[in-house]
C-alpha cells in the first residue's frame, strides 16, 4: 500500500557546526492542521535524484511535536545524495519543499516516566532533543506546557569529538539551569586543553551515572535477575536507558549496561549506519 506523502516546506535552515557541516532544519506541513507523532519518531523524506530515480532517507525529528511542524538535525555526507540535496541553497531554499511520509519508529519513551539516562553521539542528539522538548516544556511563552517528567532524573550523556561538534549546547545547558532534575553531561573524546568538561566516552560516563545512583538508592549492582517467567507485558523498570548514534557506541553502552545486570527491556536503541 502506497504511503501517503506530505508537502514539508521549510521555514528555517541554520548550519550549526561549520566543521561538521550539521545542519538543524524547521519544516511546517502547510496541508496539515497539526501533525502529531511521538518524541523520537523518524520521518522519510523522499525525492528524485540527478537520474530521475527515487531517493528515500529517513531522518529522526530532532523536536516534540508542535502543531504542524517538525525540525530535522542533519549532518552533510560526502557524496550523499539526500544531505547535500538539503544543505544545499540552490536544492532547498528557505520556502522551498521537500515530500515526506511518516511518522514512523518505536524509540519513543516509555510509560510511566522513569529515571531515565539519554545516551546520544553526534546527530543522535536529534530524538534526545524531541524527548527533552517533551518531557520539559516551556514554562511560559505560547508553547509552554505541564513538566512531564514527573520529577524523575533525567541525565543526557551526549559524546562528540571536538567542542564545535557539540549540537544544541546552549539550548541543552538552558535546559539544565532552568529544570534541576535534567542534568546535561557533554563529554569529549578529543577535547582541546581549554575544554572544562567531561572527557573520554560516553559508556564511561553512563557506568557512573548508574553506579552512584544504586549507591544514592541502595539498590544492588549488579540488578537481581528478572524472572524469566514474567511476561514482557508485566516487565516494570525503575529506570531506562535511551541510546542513539553509531553501532559501535550503542553495543558499547548496552554490554556495560548488561554487566550492571540491566534487562534487555530496559535498553531501548536506535542505530543509524
Amino acid at each position: 500500500m502506497a504511503r501517503e506523502l506530505y508537502t514539508a516546506r521549510l521555514v528555517q535552515k541554520d548550519c550549526i557546526s561549520e566543521s561538521t557541516q550539521c545542519y538543524h532544519f524547521e519544516f511546517v506541513i502547510e496541508e496539515l492542521e497539526s501533525f502529531p507523532y511521538s518524541a523520537g519518531q523518524f520521518v522519510s523524506a523522499v525525492a528524485e535524484d540527478e537520474n530521475g530515480k527515487q531517493q528515500t532517507r529517513a531522518y529522526s525529528i530532532a523536536s516534540a511535536a508542535e502543531g504542524n511542524r517538525f525540525d530535522l538535525c542533519v549532518n552533510r555526507v560526502e557524496g550523499g545524495f539526500f544531505s547535500n540535496h538539503l544543505a544545499d541553497l540552490p536544492n532547498l531554499p528557505v520556502g522551498g519543499a521537500i515530500r515526506i511520509h511518516g511518522p514512523h519508529g518505536h524509540f519513543i519513551l516509555n510509560a510511566p516516566i522513569t529515571d531515565s539516562i539519554l545516551v546520544a553521539t553526534g546527530t543522535g542528539i536529534a530524538p534526545m532533543r524531541g524527548f527533552t522538548q517533551w518531557l520539559f516544556p516551556p514554562d511560559s511563552g505560547p508553547d509552554a506546557g505541564p513538566d512531564r517528567s514527573e520529577g524523575r532524573d533525567i541525565w543526557l550523556v551526549y559524546g562528540t569529538r571536538h567542542e564545535t561538534d557539540i549540537y544544541y549546547h546552549e539550548e541543552f545547558e538552558a535546559l539544565a539551569q532552568r529544570k534541576p532534575n535534567f542534568h546535561y553531561l557533554p563529554t569529549l573524546s578529543r577535547a582541546l586543553e581549554s575544554w572544562g568538561g567531561l572527557r573520554g566516552y560516553v559508556q564511561d560516563h553512563v557506568a557512573k551515572i548508574v553506579e552512584e545512583r544504586a549507591a544514592r538508592l541502595g539498590l544492588p549492582l549488579p540488578q537481581p535477575e528478572v524472572d524469566p517467567a514474567t511476561p514482557k507485558s508485566d516487565l516494570t523498570f525503575d529506570a531506562y536507558a535511551y541510546i542513539c548514534g553509531l553501532n559501535n557506541m550503542v553495543s558499547g553502552v548496552r554490554d556495560r549496561l548488561a554487566g550492571y545486570g540491566w534487562h534487555r527491556k530496559q535498553i531501548v536503541f536506535e542505530r543509524y549506519d
